[in-house]
């Protein structure tokens, strides 16, 4: 019996060992062939194309704005009561039309002292005048008399000389001489200060009717009218309102009126499509509301320079409101048609490697071996993208390089039957 027990123990041990040989040996095997595999380099085939390039005419579509040719606020220049109003919200009115009367009773006044003082200064210029030629012409006699004396002096003088008058009469008659004479530069000094007081009565009167002209001016103000032809599209003053000038702090203009038969569009164009874009370019915009109709416009003007934040170009574009449907503060679709003279590329999404930094794609040379080339983005149509620069047309790209390819790997490459971007819209 313990014989019995033994070999059956011995044969179990022998059955174990073969089962665990049996599973031991495939996984070895299998170890071994991926251990020689992983020693063995092996170069991946990818597909490659050569870049192609997009079609030279483009259109693309950007939002707008749209807006009236002008659109000013009306102040009032005086202070006052709105008297009656001639217009309302949505009127259209002429070049020159009155638009409103306002009441200005302290400007009125202010005409009237504004005359009187006018009034007052010419008065006292004709006093002031008047002074001056009566100081002309006591001058005129002082000279006069100034000459008899030297005349009567000399002559006494003579008879002097002879011994035939005494010196007494010379003497008086010297002092007469004087006399005069200092009564002629008295007259002199006279007719300078009266000609200053005329100059200054001459510069009030001046003064005051400049001011009188300008209170004149104000109150041609009481009536605000349109000055071009447009429609009002703000009213902010009734009947009886208090009108407060232009100049006031926090002032309100009492109409706004827009020009809308010309309306303008401003775009913010992309850098890629700055080159296209010139005065008399002709576009289509489209309104939302109105998807029947096409309005043709064209560009107008540009800013000549690029916002550096968004790195676009403001764009104006004009166009005739045809029917007077549109409105000024519309949402609006422009296409523009342009000829690019050098296309960007078109290539598949797929091609594009994004990774942290700056976008590349994998360039393949002529022996296989792979280089990350960096490029500028442009337009991205979805399963397309454009680029703007960094390729050329000798060069051959992977078209779905994996995630983990690096610079310097030699790859065996698989040409395409067509070109990059091929058969994209």
């Amino acid at each position: 019996m313990k014989r019995s027990a033994s070999r059956i123990v011995v044969s179990a041990l022998i059955v174990l060992i073969g089962l665990v040989a049996l599973g031991a040996v495939p996984r070895l095997r299998q170890s071994t062939a991926l251990q020689r595999a992983a020693a063995s380099p092996v170069t991946p085939a990818l597909v490659v194309v050569t870049p192609s390039r997009a079609p030279a005419t483009a259109d693309f579509t950007l939002p707008g704005n749209i807006q009236a040719i002008q659109d000013v606020p009306i102040f009032a220049r005086a202070d006052g009561y709105l008297k009656r109003r001639f217009v309302d919200i949505g009127d259209r009115v002429r070049p020159g039309q009155v638009l409103a009367e306002i009441d200005t009773p302290e400007l009125d006044q202010q005409v009237a002292q504004g005359r009187a003082a006018l009034a007052q200064a010419q008065a006292s210029l004709a006093q002031a005048q008047s002074a001056l030629q009566q100081a002309r012409a006591t001058l005129q006699h002082s000279e006069a008399t100034m000459r008899f004396d030297a005349i009567t002096l000399a002559r006494w003088r003579q008879l002097k000389s002879r011994e035939l008058v005494a010196q007494q009469d010379v003497d008086n008659f010297q002092a007469a001489s004087d006399g005069s004479r200092a009564d002629v530069d008295a007259a002199k000094a006279n007719i300078e200060a009266l000609t200053a007081s005329v100059n200054a009565a001459q510069a009030n009167v001046s003064a005051s009717d400049a001011n009188l002209r300008r209170l004149m001016d104000l109150q041609s103000y009481q009536t605000l009218r349109a000055p071009y032809a447009g429609i009002v599209t703000v009213r902010n003053v009734d009947e009886g309102s208090l009108i407060s000038a232009g100049r006031a702090q926090n002032a309100m203009p009492a109409f706004r009126v827009a020009q809308i038969d010309d309306l303008r569009v401003y775009v913010n164009v992309p850098q890629t499509f700055v080159s296209s874009i010139r005065p008399g370019l002709s576009t289509d915009t489209v309104v939302r509301e109105l998807p029947d109709r096409v309005f043709k416009a064209r560009v107008f003007s540009t800013a000549e320079a690029l916002d550096p934040a968004s790195r676009t170009l403001l764009t104006e574009i004009r166009m005739p409101n045809e029917g007077g449907v549109l409105r000024p503060g519309m949402y609006a679709d422009v296409k523009f048609h342009v000829e690019r003279p050098n296309p960007p590329f078109l290539l598949p999404a797929t091609a594009i490697i994004i990774r942290s930094g700056p976008p590349h794609v994998a360039l393949v040379d002529a022996n296989g071996v792979v280089r990350l080339q960096q490029v500028q983005l442009g337009r991205d149509f979805g399963s397309t993208i454009e680029v703007t620069s960094g390729l050329s047309e000798q060069d051959r790209l992977v078209v779905a390089p994996p995630d983990g390819l690096q610079e310097g790997v030699v790859i065996s490459p698989i040409a395409s039957s067509g070109s990059a971007g091929a058969g994209s819209s």
